[in-house]
């Protein structure tokens, strides 16, 4: 029997997919399309009987793993996992895969794109001549980027994918990356901190690049904002509940830091935040990972995980539960 695959409220139809599964010579999965944006059904009504499911933001509860008797797979068409509960689902014997590394490059760039609106105030002087201010002097006062220090937290693909173009700029490139050593940073021309505390003090640009999770929720606060310098920028591409929002708006009103620029805001359900009515920021649409190509590698990368497990029966590649057990 076919075993199958529910995409769940993912925007494209599954030509693609369909095609690749022709090509591989897959042909004991089928790919069933929801799209269900007003939830008329519950996600579980969609996915009783389903053997994979692919989802993007959908949350994937243990409450919502108990009542899926079929289900081996829930493979995440995006990098991060944290809408999954990874603990019920190894405990479930289903497996949690993800799509690493497969927009690092639009994310390395976007980032990039943010340290010089920030630092050439860009979108700030857009909106002033738009509202009839011819006046370069407006904001904040501006410096060259060349010389100063970019703190990068973590050190996964997508700041090494942003080496290169730092170093085009002419910066110091300091990191906190934990798992990595000196001598590893080192090979990219980056330094090393020994503390979050020591990057934060230093970098006149500090942007993060973690996943989601217990250690990593409001890791930027008041503390920490208080750490940086006055003049420093805040850049978050990751998520939007790593930065304590109310703490972040009390600094940019205060002049605890100088400006922030970010891809995510902590809720993103109302798609709402206090941050959009002020002038020293800058925010884009959840928008850093897209493009084209991006769609596409997610997408393939994706049902090559379905494939795996379950019309090979092998362990996916990207697993991120790897002590799961089926």
């Amino acid at each position: 029997m076919n075993k199958q695959v529910l995409y769940y409220n993912i925007d494209d139809s599954l030509d693609y997919e369909r095609q690749l599964l022709t090509e591989w010579k897959i042909n004991d999965l089928e790919l069933i399309e929801v799209k269900d944006y007003e939830n008329r059904k519950s996600f579980v009504d969609y996915a009783q009987d389903a053997d994979g499911v692919v989802v993007e933001y959908q949350q994937i509860t243990k409450g919502i793993l108990n009542q899926l008797p079929h289900l081996k797979i829930v493979a995440l068409q995006s990098i991060g996992v944290d809408n999954v509960d990874l603990g019920a689902a190894t405990k479930r014997g289903v497996c949690v895969t993800n799509c690493p590394g497969f927009c690092s490059k639009e994310v390395a760039l976007h980032t990039i794109g943010m340290i010089i609106d920030l630092t050439r105030k860009i979108t700030y002087f857009d909106r002033t001549v738009r509202q009839g201010k011819w006046d370069p002097r407006l904001g904040y006062t501006t410096h060259r980027l060349e010389g100063k220090t970019v703190g990068l937290y973590f050190f996964g693909s997508i700041p090494r994918a942003m080496i290169p173009m730092l170093q085009a700029l002419n910066v110091r490139i300091l990191a906190y990356a934990p798992t990595k050593t000196k001598e590893f940073l080192e090979a990219y021309g980056v330094e090393k901190a020994e503390t979050f505390d020591e990057l934060l003090t230093e970098a006149d640009i500090v942007s993060l690049h973690c996943p989601l999770m217990d250690t990593t929720q409001h890791l930027i606060s008041e503390r920490e904002l208080k750490l940086m310098k006055k003049t420093a920028f805040l850049i978050n591409t990751a998520r939007g509940k790593v930065v304590d929002e109310a703490a972040l708006i009390k600094a940019l009103k205060g002049g605890d830091i100088q400006a922030a620029a970010l891809d995510v805001i902590e809720d993103e359900d109302t798609e709402q935040s206090r941050l959009f009515s002020l002038e020293n920021t800058v925010i884009t649409p959840h928008a850093a990972f897209v493009s084209e190509d991006s769609f596409y590698a997610a997408r393939k990368m994706t049902l090559e995980q379905l494939v795996q497990r379950l019309s090979a029966d092998q362990r996916p590649t990207h697993l991120v539960n790897p002590n799961v057990s089926y």
